[in-house]
C-alpha cells in the first residue's frame, strides 16, 4: 500500500475525510492526493503520524503494525527516563556542552523528542530484525 492509500484507510477507520484530516492539521486539502506522486516531507509526516497515532514507518508501509504494544511503550518510555536522567546531573555532556549552564525548556524538550524518536526506531528496526520469519505478517 502506498502512503497515500495508508492514511486514507486511517481516516475511514476514524470517520474522517481527507479533507478534514488536512483542515484539522493545517495543511492544504489536496496535500494527501499530491503524496500520490510526490514523497511527504518528514516533518509533515510526522504530524499526521501524531494525529493518527501510528509510527511514520507504519505509514510508509515499512511496518504491517500500526503501532507499539503496551509493553514496547513501558521499554521505550522507561529507556527514554534512563537517558534523560543520565543527562541531567551536572557532570553530563549536555551540560558541560552548554557553558555550565542548565539548558532551557524548549532545548530540552528537543533533546527528549530527538531520544524519543531514535529510540522508536531502533525498536522496530529490532523487531524487524530479530522476530523469526514464522512469526512475520
Amino acid at each position: 500500500m502506498t502512503t497515500f492509500e495508508i492514511i486514507k484507510k486511517l481516516a475511514k477507520q476514524h470517520d474522517k475525510s481527507l479533507q478534514q484530516v488536512a483542515e484539522d492539521l493545517n495543511f492544504s486539502k489536496n496535500l494527501f492526493y499530491r503524496w500520490k506522486t510526490s514523497d511527504p516531507k518528514a516533518k509533515d509526516l510526522a504530524k499526521v503520524a501524531d494525529y493518527f497515532g501510528v509510527t511514520t514507518d507504519y505509514l510508509l508501509g515499512r511496518t504491517e503494525t500500526p503501532q507499539f504494544t503496551s509493553k514496547d511503550e513501558r521499554d521505550i518510555q522507561k529507556k527514554l527516563t534512563e537517558m534523560i536522567d543520565g543527562l541531567s546531573d551536572d557532570s553530563s555532556l549536555a551540560y558541560l556542552n552548554n557553558g555550565g549552564t542548565e539548558i532551557d525548556e524548549e532545548d530540552a524538550e528537543l533533546i527528549r523528542s530527538a531520544l524519543e524518536r531514535t529510540l522508536r526506531r531502533s525498536k522496530l528496526l529490532a523487531k524487524e530484525k530479530f522476530t523469526p520469519k514464522k512469526y512475520r505478517k
